[in-house]
């Protein structure tokens, strides 16, 4: 393995020089990159810190002279030697997934290196009496977004968030997942109680969307590929985001500019405080109503493979993590309660 003390002294940020002089260095292309997609400066930070450290283990060498088996060697350097936790290295990979897909627009085959043990913690479950207390402090566009959380199992930044209008399907009464964890599609549904304020805000968005035509703007970002080849699509009310940022973001050194998607970390601090206002002591966050969504219907006799599906799950294991949590109608009574 490298010896990487001899560049200790350069700055966590240092970009890689690519060929060309007016051509933006790897890094910044890189930060360009994860701050046009409104992802927080802390996940920037990151994802850049352990590019650059990537870039140093094996020498300076650009990434793409780079591919599956010096990414191995990294993240197994990172579980053996520097034992860092399951998610440290989960934040090395997703950086370097990014830095390949996204900036260098290489796409990997499979990565097999050794992985850090990841604990076995159970979720944070709330009871129903609790979700509905949170729900009642959260107004307008949270509520929404937690409503559908726990509604219809959805994750918070990867597909809440990125939920786009044409994949609402009131008429059905279900929600299209596009791309979700594992990049695999699928279908959930769309809770009655959701359906008619959710037809409301869109009509607000809508109004928000044709403004910004009218002022030059409206696209909203989409995948590369299919910015190319559909040039149109991100200026179409289908495409845009369900739950848009309140503010455009302008890239002041490419010009690019757009309405990205509601930040997760707004919806993060929404939660937090309905749960201290609702009297809540459990740790609640907004993945915590998907924990809620699934122990409730497990709960309420649906079938593991279900709410496997619901979920998304890959492994029908991860799933089983809420029998662990779930009330169970004979549950085991303490000796200290039969104590007469």
């Amino acid at each position: 393995m490298n010896n990487n003390s001899q560049h200790q002294g350069l700055s966590l940020v240092q970009p890689v020089q690519q060929s060309g002089k007016n051509k933006p260095k790897l890094l910044d292309q890189m930060r360009d990159k994860l701050r046009m997609l409104r992802r927080a400066d802390a996940t920037a930070d990151a994802y850049c810190n352990y590019a650059r450290e990537f870039i140093l283990f094996h020498g300076k060498r650009h990434p793409r002279e780079m591919g599956e088996k010096e990414i191995e060697q990294f993240l197994t350097f990172l579980a053996v030697k520097r034992k860092v936790s399951a998610s440290t290295q989960g934040v090395a990979f997703n950086a370097l997934l990014f830095l390949y897909s996204e900036v260098l627009g290489i796409h990997l085959g499979k990565i097999d290196a050794l992985r850090a043990k990841k604990p076995r913690r159970l979720p944070v479950v709330l009871t129903v009496e609790e979700v509905s207390a949170v729900l009642d402090q959260l107004r307008g566009v949270y509520w929404l977004v937690c409503s559908l959380m726990y509604g219809a199992g959805l994750r918070h930044r990867i597909e809440v968030l990125q939920l786009r209008v044409k994949d609402i399907d009131f008429g059905q009464h279900q929600i299209i997942v596009r791309q979700g964890k594992g990049n695999k599609d699928r279908v959930v549904m769309l809770p009655g109680r959701v359906a008619n304020r959710l037809k409301r805000h869109l009509v607000q968005v809508k109004e928000t969307h044709e403004q910004d035509l009218r002022e030059g703007w409206g696209d909203a970002p989409l995948p590369d590929s299919l910015a190319r080849k559909y040039p149109s699509a991100p200026y179409e009310w289908g495409w845009q985001y369900v739950f848009p940022a309140t503010t455009r973001w302008v890239n002041t050194r490419t010009g690019e500019s757009g309405r990205h998607h509601l930040h997760e970390t707004a919806v993060q601090k929404a939660v937090a405080s309905a749960a201290r206002r609702a009297n809540i002591v459990k740790h609640v966050t907004p993945h915590t109503f998907r924990h809620s969504f699934a122990t409730h219907l497990l709960e309420a006799g649906e079938t593991i493979r279900t709410v496997q599906e619901l979920l998304g799950h890959k492994s029908l294991e991860t799933t089983m993590i809420y029998t662990h949590v779930m009330k169970r109608p004979n549950a085991t009574v303490s000796p200290m309660d039969r104590i007469g």
